[in-house]
This record gives C-alpha cells, sequence and structure tokens, in this order.
C-alpha cells in the first residue's frame, strides 16, 4: 500500500466513466489502502479511483474527521436545498470555482464484504460525495461550472505549468515514418 501519484486534469481516464467492482478480492483491498492512505494527507477531502489512474468504480472521503471509502457507489439523494461555494480538486491543483452543489447527499454502495453502505452528508460531505461520484461518472467539476466561470477555468487551467494536454489519437491507418524518412 502506498501513496499514489494524483492523474491531472487532459488525462483520459478523468472522462471516462468507471466500471463497477465484481471482484472483492486483495486486489480490491489494495486499491481501498492505496486510497485511503493517498486521501489522508493534509486538504484532501475525497480521491476517486480514476485519480490515481484506476477505472474502477471506489472513492475515499477524509472529511472532518471521517475516513472511509465506498465501492460502486451512487448517489440515491440528493436535496433540494442547495448550497453554493468554493470547489478545488486534486486533479486541477491550486485552482478554485464556485460550485453549486445540493446541501445534502446520499450515496449508496459496498464495503470490502460486500456489504451495503449508505453514506450521508450535509455540507462539505455533500460537496464530497457529489463530487467523487462524478469523476466515477467521468465528470470533472469544471463541467459543472456556470459557463462564464467555465470559461476561466479552463483558461486557467491552460495557463497552469502542470497541465499537459492529452495527445489526438493516432488517426486510423496513419502510417508511421520509417527509419530512413520515409513513409514504412
Amino acid at each position: 500500500m502506498t501513496m499514489r501519484p494524483i492523474v491531472r486534469f487532459g488525462d483520459p481516464v478523468l472522462v471516462t466513466p468507471t466500471t463497477p467492482v465484481t471482484k472483492f478480492d486483495q486486489h480490491t483491498e489494495a486499491l481501498v489502502q492505496d486510497l485511503l492512505e493517498t486521501v489522508d494527507a493534509p486538504g484532501r477531502a475525497g480521491l476517486a479511483a480514476t485519480q490515481i489512474g484506476v477505472g474502477l468504480r471506489v472513492f475515499s472521503y477524509n472529511v472532518e474527521g471521517r475516513i472511509g471509502y465506498v465501492i460502486n457507489p451512487e448517489i440515491a439523494e440528493l436535496s433540494e436545498e442547495v448550497q453554493d461555494g468554493e470547489e478545488g480538486c486534486l486533479s486541477v491543483p491550486g485552482l478554485w470555482y464556485p460550485t453549486r452543489r445540493a446541501e445534502r447527499a446520499v450515496v449508496t454502495g459496498v464495503d470490502l464484504r460486500n456489504e451495503p453502505v449508505t453514506l450521508e452528508g450535509t455540507g462539505l460531505m455533500a460537496r464530497c460525495l457529489q463530487h467523487e461520484t462524478d469523476h466515477l461518472d467521468g465528470v470533472v467539476y469544471v463541467e459543472r461550472l456556470d459557463p462564464g466561470a467555465r470559461k476561466r477555468a479552463l483558461r486557467d487551467i491552460r495557463r497552469s505549468d502542470w497541465f499537459m494536454p492529452a495527445e489526438p489519437p493516432e488517426p486510423k491507418g496513419a502510417r508511421l515514418p520509417s527509419a530512413f524518412g520515409g513513409a514504412s
């Protein structure tokens, strides 16, 4: 188990919906331990598996002294009452933007024994539950911003010293140059 590096905005894993966990074995346990150890650092409220490059439906949280995880989480309930506040993301480091979220959220899922889990929260916990579940659905919080804030966020991301845009995929049938300078 170890603290894992965080995947940054621009990596395709962050916008790819995750696969539900179907095997509850030592690999799943190791993933959960890595998520718990990685989220257990100052300033971290939540961490989705996609943020460490794993396309499985698991997240960990560290909010107001509560540390834990949920496997195969789904939003079960959101309040009509909303909260407005600055939101950030480990995959979009150093940048915070006003993001509207439900004031209360309920997530259901399972634990490592495949036993049902229900996690409920208000305020920061509700924000975390929504944010991390979004990650597992392939949604980065920047997509939730109002149009003006989204435009500003994308500009700020492009200008950041950490941003590395993903390379476009090679077109089908593309020919690679040979070692002698001609087409192969």
